[in-house]
Formats: C-alpha cells, structure tokens, sequence
C-alpha cells in the first residue's frame, strides 16, 4: 500500500468500550449487571479488530509480496473489522440501555447506529479490495490510492463512533463499566497497542 494509508491506520489504534477511570464503590446493581453484559465480549472483539488493524498497517509497508498477497491481506482485514464492528454493535444493541442513566436509550441507539455504518463502511472497503486488478501493477497500484483515499473517510466515521462511545461511557456508566474485569483487559492491551504505535 502506500504511505498515506499507514497513516491513516496508525491513528486508527483500536475502538474500545473501556476507558480507564476508578472504580465504583457504591454501583447501581443493575447499571453492574449492565456492564458486565458488555464488557465480557470485550476482549475477544477488541482482539480481532486489533489483529485486522495490525495486518492493515503491516500489509501497507509492504514491499515485497505480490499484489495477490496484498490483496487478500486487506481484504480479510477489512472483513475482519466489518465483522468486529457489527459484533459490537449488536453486543450494545442487545445489552440496551445503561440503568437508570440519563437520555440512556438515546445515547445507546447512537452507538449502535454509528457502529453499524462503521461495519458497512469496512465492508465496502472489503469489496473496493476485491475488485482491483491484480495482474496490472499500475491498476493495482492505483486502486489501492483510491482505497486509501476512502479510508480517510472511514476513518472519519470510526472518530464519530468512538465520541458516541464516549459518551455511552461517562460518569456512572464509566464506573461500571471500568469496574467490570473483560473492561479492563481490555483498557490494559489497548494501552499497550497504543504506545506500541507511538
């Protein structure tokens, strides 16, 4: 790939449903009983998206396979990611909405809205990657500029569903939530990710 799609995925460390922050001694049962319902899939999702985000950046400084190879690194790793993201969507969708949380529902059914577009947008990137024409290398080399291009769009949308996310995980919520062990896995292997990526 080239250099401008590795920036984009650089700065597309992992979408995570765990911030860190302290615990809460004085929980609302139901909230607790609420992010353990989520956070215990954390950790498996967070390490498919990792691991796709990974062969991305991995398949981008490559120099040395052929547009083949390329080819189907990106488009597994697209798949993959268009699976995480559905995978967590659904998980929020299913858990509903935070106990006794304001404007809960609303902020819920955003998350998933926006997790679901992401999904479809790595999807559509999957299919752009199926397409191109691997026995020309100037085609092939072209359509992964246009990908690319198209990757900074979607990471446009990843940006908008983690500040969704975020709010989902503010005050009682975000104590649940970082009380709650997959949670904190989590929050543990994204930190380490992340200064890996610095």
């Amino acid at each position: 790939m080239n250099k401008k799609l590795t920036a984009a995925l650089s700065g597309g460390a992992v979408l995570l449903l765990a911030l860190t922050g302290c615990t809460s001694d004085e929980g609302n049962p139901e909230l607790d009983a609420w992010a353990k319902k989520v956070c215990d899939a954390v950790p498996a999702q967070n390490a498919k998206i990792s691991a796709a985000y990974v062969a991305i950046t991995k398949a981008a400084k490559d120099t040395t396979s052929t547009p083949k190879e390329l080819q189907q690194a990106d488009s597994e790793a697209f798949q993959d990611l268009a699976d995480g993201y559905k995978a967590r969507a659904s998980l929020i969708s299913n858990a509903g909405a935070p106990p006794g949380v304001e404007n809960g529902a609303k902020v819920q059914q955003d998350v998933v809205k926006k997790l679901t577009a992401l999904s479809a947008a790595y999807g559509d990137l999957k299919k752009r990657v199926d397409g191109l024409d691997t026995k020309n290398q100037a085609k092939f080399a072209s359509g992964l500029k246009d990908v690319s291009a198209e990757m900074k769009q979607v990471e446009t949308q990843r940006k908008s569903a983690v500040q969704a996310l975020k709010t989902l995980e503010s005050g009682d919520t975000k104590k649940a939530l970082t009380s709650q062990e997959g949670c904190k896995q989590a929050a543990s292997v994204t930190a380490s990710a992340a200064a890996a990526d610095s």
